[in-house]
């Protein structure tokens, strides 16, 4: 698979493929540390989150570009966005929604019920998509995926970046985590916009058991075809570091109890003001990448800070 972007070029190392801009700056390894704030409910989860989206509309005129949140952590804000799309309550501000996916398995059929795109309309519903102004998934039912890759960061790049990039906190070994589908030791660097990496059975197992754990309706079919993909796409740390704001979600320890220890684990590990130091630790574990920015809502629920 080749790319022959004028604005990305790839980066790749022991079968990770990294897009990365042909003219990337410097990255300064600057901890902000981590400051989550605990609520009572997912409903209250979700509230929070549209708050956050909410007080961005308010705050810039023009198109509001977002990241969307796959699985359980954002379900009971698609729940309320799909209900609000009902009526005209948020009409102004769903008008000027730009609406990106941020990971995806491939290759798989956009159709499959184990897609994030499926799992979005079960719940965000015919209206809200009616009303916003464009949706952007990653396509996953191509033989170039990595050009079909390019083609979505170059729409993203033409739209100005994410005002919101709405992400997750995923468990993996040793304590470690992943942010989108950002996973331990494939090499992601600070100005990786995207990639392609090799999928696991552990990645695999976690999202066909957070998909079940949140009602979705699974064929046989579709679950044979998920488990035989061969790739995750993902956002990677510059699309995080380069988004306005992060708004985090953390809300079902009780499905993955191994988020409490690896979530304390990025809560409290200083990152490394040496920069070698520094990407050994965030490659190690990539949930460590939201410490580095400035504008981060981390909303928890009181199981994960047990």
């Amino acid at each position: 698979m080749t790319t022959a972007s004028t604005l990305f070029k790839r980066d790749e190392k022991n079968g990770n493929v990294w897009l990365e801009k042909t003219e990337s700056g410097t990255v300064e390894y600057i901890d902000k540390g981590l400051q989550p704030q605990v609520m009572q409910s997912e409903a209250a989860v979700g509230h929070a989150m549209l708050d956050e989206l909410i007080a961005v509309a308010e705050s810039k005129k023009g198109d509001i570009n977002i990241a969307l949140l796959g699985g359980r952590g954002a379900q009971q804000l698609h729940k309320l966005l799909g209900e609000k799309a009902t009526t005209s309550e948020l009409d102004d501000i769903l008008s000027r929604l730009n609406v990106f996916t941020q990971d995806a398995l491939a290759p798989m059929a956009m159709g499959n019920s184990l897609s994030f795109v499926r799992d979005f309309e079960r719940i965000l519903g015919d209206s809200f998509f009616q009303k916003i102004k464009s949706f952007t998934p990653m396509q996953t039912d191509t033989a170039d995926l990595e050009a079909a890759l390019t083609r979505y960061l170059e729409k993203l790049e033409q739209l100005g970046g994410l005002d919101i990039f709405f992400i997750g906190h995923g468990p993996e070994a040793d304590e470690a985590s992943h942010l989108a589908y950002i996973k331990p030791f494939s090499g992601a660097k600070a100005v990786h916009m995207a990639g392609l990496i090799p999928i696991s059975s552990s990645i695999l197992e976690h999202h066909i058991s957070k998909f079940k754990a949140g009602g979705s309706d699974i064929s046989p079919t579709d679950e044979s075809q998920c488990r035989a993909a061969k790739f995750i796409l993902t956002l990677g740390p510059a699309a995080i570091l380069s988004a306005e704001k992060i708004v985090q979600s953390v809300v079902d320890a009780e499905t993955a109890p191994a988020k409490v220890k690896t979530y304390a684990k990025v809560l409290n590990t200083p990152i490394s003001q040496d920069s070698a130091i520094a990407e050994q630790q965030l490659d190690a574990n990539p949930g460590l990448w939201i410490r580095l920015h400035d504008n981060v809502k981390s909303f928890v629920l009181p199981n994960v800070m047990i």
